[in-house]
């Protein structure tokens, strides 16, 4: 995945840090991503997320808020309504360049910024939101504690998730006066609302609230046994997944045609996750896919190993030209299956060393109609002549090139 490292002005003038995860292939949308109440651009759920949607053809722009990161400027300076004035900088500076946003993502808190934030970002047609509070006043529950100082004092150094922070009464103030119903109600945009109903940080009472306020289109999707921080790569990917899926009913998602002398485009596997061994395959604009391998070998058994699709490529090759010669034919054959097995295990057909083997793919083809005994010897004998079958009887030749691409650009 190709990554762009920028920075841009914040609502103040500092500079934020920002990281613009583009697909590998033509962009297809751009969205907004604005992360957790003191995390980062850089926590596993927004690299993850980032990652899945731009592997789906979405760029993805995700920054750090004033103070946080890699961006300048005193987190304890900060609001609530700086952090939504950030996000419309942002905004303005992909508007810029002709990426304006069409998808406003948050998470936490940051679903609450993206809600507010949406009537000074027009090119928005929907918005999400993971784990986000109704009332943006709800995180002061992680430095109860310290209000009386605060209110006392100014300010006061809390410690959250392990590092000091210094919260400011302004702070304060303006998340307790802060009011998401109205924004919510006016949002004139599509809403998908996710929310884990164990997350022990925001209740999913906030997920409901968020929800019935809305006007519609508007979709509510339970993130199951996620935590709050979507730390599972696994949530994360489903998450990315779904957001996709939902984002294709309000965003043209529509890919250019595929390229001259690939007339069903071109097929590309991009990995999914360089932990494992998940697998994205893209066939052309419409067909999706994901290739893995068992837990045994060290994958998720999320998709069909390579050797899986070898053997699906057989099987289906096969049953299509069965239905082809008996349609030609105009012989009553009402169905076909096709079983097939390989007798090779693909990981440890990747080892260097080893006795060589001979791949060996066993068919059984059940055919079901009115058909004699001729007529079946000849589906039979026609089976052996699917292109398939004869690709892997006579073998092929592979022509391999290395394209350098930069995985990360400088800003």
């Amino acid at each position: 995945m190709p990554t762009e490292r920028i920075t841009f002005a914040g609502h103040s003038g500092e500079t934020l840090a920002a990281r613009l995860d583009l697909p590998q292939g033509p962009v297809l949308a751009t969205a907004l991503f604005a992360h957790c109440f003191t995390c980062s651009k850089d926590i596993p759920a927004a690299r993850r997320i980032a990652g899945r949607l731009a592997a789906m053809g979405i760029a993805v722009l995700r920054f750090d808020f004033t103070g946080l990161g890699h961006s300048e400027g005193e987190f304890a300076n900060t609001t609530f309504s700086s952090n939504v004035a950030d996000l419309i900088a942002a905004a303005q500076y992909l508007a810029a360049r002709d990426m304006a946003p069409a998808l406003l993502i948050g998470h936490s808190l940051g679903g609450a910024a993206v809600l507010r934030a949406r009537a000074g970002i027009p090119s928005v047609k929907g918005v999400v939101t993971l784990g986000a509070p109704f009332d943006p006043g709800h995180v002061s529950h992680h430095f109860d504690a310290a209000l009386p100082e605060i209110q006392a004092k100014g300010q006061a150094e809390v410690c959250l998730g392990g590092r000091p922070f210094v919260i400011g009464r302004d702070f304060v103030e303006d998340i307790t006066a802060e009011a998401l119903t109205p924004a919510i109600k006016e949002l004139n945009a599509a809403l998908l609302v996710m929310h884990a109903p164990r997350d022990a940080t925001v209740s999913i009472d906030n997920a409901a609230a968020i929800f019935t306020a809305a006007r519609h289109p508007k979709s509510f999707v339970t993130l199951d046994e996620a935590d709050h921080l979507i730390t599972k790569p696994r949530d994360a990917e489903y998450a990315a997944e779904v957001i996709s899926a939902w984002a294709g009913r309000y965003v043209d998602l529509s890919p250019p045609a595929p390229p001259p002398g690939a007339p069903e485009g071109v097929l590309r596997v991009t990995e999914a996750d360089p932990a494992g061994f998940l697998q994205d395959i893209h066939s052309g604009p419409h067909h999706h896919a994901y290739a893995d391998e068992p837990l045994a070998y060290g994958g998720t058994n999320r998709g069909m190993s390579p050797y899986g699709f070898v053997s699906a490529g057989l099987g289906a090759c096969t049953s299509m030209t069965l239905r082809m010669y008996a349609r030609r034919k105009g012989w009553p054959l009402d169905s076909v299956s096709v079983d097939v097995s390989h007798d090779k295990v693909h990981a440890q057909d990747a080892q260097p060393s080893g006795p060589a083997k001979i791949d060996q793919f066993t068919r059984i083809i059940r055919i079901c109609g009115n058909l004699d005994q001729t007529q079946r010897a000849k589906l039979l004998e026609i089976a052996d002549k699917c292109p398939v079958h004869r690709t892997l009887e006579h073998g092929a030749k592979v022509k391999t090139q290395l394209e350098e691409e930069p995985q990360t650009l400088p800003a």
